[in-house]
């Protein structure tokens, strides 16, 4: 079936924690799609090489710096535009695997502020945005995480419940304005930063958790069903979509070649 295109007043897509993963994947499929992708991360240099990227590849991209944890640069960042027609919110991130009697309320707070209250700032800030488009998405990428619970992932399983709910919850209240509410929910997907990250650099850990995973999903997996979810006509709304690798059942069920 070929995707609808983006119409004139919704063609500008926002695309968080674009620098890499998910997010840098997601840019390439929407631009490819004919939006204007505006990319957002904290890490500069890299949303600046994608959008060239991007650019030199005949779409359109444009960088900007930004932490969405920072409510103030978060509304500045909202009044560079008039309308726009997609905010993918897929900045966030694991940190640390401890049980909930040993993990660090620290390492709690930043998952939660980047996953949770980073998607609210957004959300927020486009929401007027969105709806004077008159066509506008919404999209939260969350995680399996936020449909079950595992040992060891309390923190971030805590943070992705927070950001499923907040899309569930946006949908009940907007319905009737035209904006669709979308929730991703990727299982394990393998990508360079997000186990590194997750255990601090220690690339043995990392490795380990797609020890003997013969496909884990890739970024582009992902980011190709969010741009299909996008890309439905106005009135089919994606409310949720569970992607996982053929390999894992569930959370805590998953086959390995070991």
């Amino acid at each position: 079936m070929p995707t609808a295109a983006p119409s004139a007043a919704s063609r500008i897509a926002v695309v968080t924690g674009a620098s890499s993963g998910i997010g840098a994947a997601t840019a390439r499929r929407l631009a490819a799609a004919g939006y204007r992708v505006v990319l957002t991360a904290r890490r500069k240099d890299r949303v600046e090489a994608l959008a060239e990227e991007i650019n030199a590849a005949g779409h359109s991209a444009a960088a900007y710096q930004l932490d969405v944890t920072d409510r103030a640069a978060v509304d500045e960042f909202a009044t560079a535009f008039k309308t726009i027609g997609v905010l993918v919110n897929n900045a966030g991130g694991a940190l640390g695997a401890d049980p909930v009697a040993t993990g660090d309320p620290a390492d709690w707070r930043t998952m939660y502020e980047t996953n949770v209250i980073g998607t609210l700032n957004l959300t927020q800030a486009l929401l007027p945005k969105l709806e004077a488009s008159g066509d506008g998405t919404v999209v939260v990428v969350s995680s399996t995480a936020g449909h079950g619970t595992y040992e060891g992932g309390a923190g971030y399983v805590a943070a992705k419940h927070g950001a499923h709910v907040l899309a569930e919850t946006l949908r009940l209240e907007i319905v009737g304005r035209p904006v669709r509410v979308i929730e991703i929910a990727p299982g394990m997907v393998k990508t360079d930063e997000f186990a590194l990250t997750r255990f601090a650099g220690d690339t043995d850990k990392a490795q380990k958790v797609y020890e003997g995973v013969a496909e884990p999903l890739t970024a582009d997996d992902v980011a190709d069903t969010i741009a299909w979810t996008v890309t439905r006509p106005s009135h089919v709304n994606i409310d949720l979509l569970v992607v996982r690798p053929r390999a894992q059942a569930s959370n805590t069920k998953v086959h390995r070649e070991l």
